[in-house]
């Protein structure tokens, strides 16, 4: 028994709308026409990728931020419209965004 029935059976009378479905992840993520630039660098010895140019609203960044920390199992953050992720992932992260919908362009390598 998954959780949709236990839901059915502890609220029999609700009706799921379209607001309860759950959307498709990445979908409603603002695709721009400029690339995102994809940098590596070091700082205090440490690898970092760095990901930046996004134009569309911060919240849309944000949460690319935690699709990318999720999907590759790493710490990271969201800062001056940057995101930084910790370790060199610039391979995976440009495969991910190309299937997201985005252009990205590697600098620096």
């Amino acid at each position: 028994m998954d959780l949709k029935d236990q839901l059915k059976n502890l609220f029999p009378e609700h009706v799921p709308t379209e607001e309860d479905t759950p959307a498709e992840k990445g979908s409603n993520l603002w695709l721009q026409d400029d690339p995102l630039l994809c940098k590596y660098e070091k700082r205090k010895g440490k690898p970092i990728t760095i990901i930046e140019g996004y134009t569309g609203a911060d919240s849309d960044f944000k949460q690319l931020t935690k699709e990318l920390k999720k999907r590759l199992s790493v710490g990271g953050s969201y800062k001056n419209d940057r995101i930084i992720i910790q370790g060199d992932y610039r391979d995976t992260i440009m495969t991910f965004l190309k299937e997201k919908g985005f252009k990205v362009k590697r600098v620096g390598g």
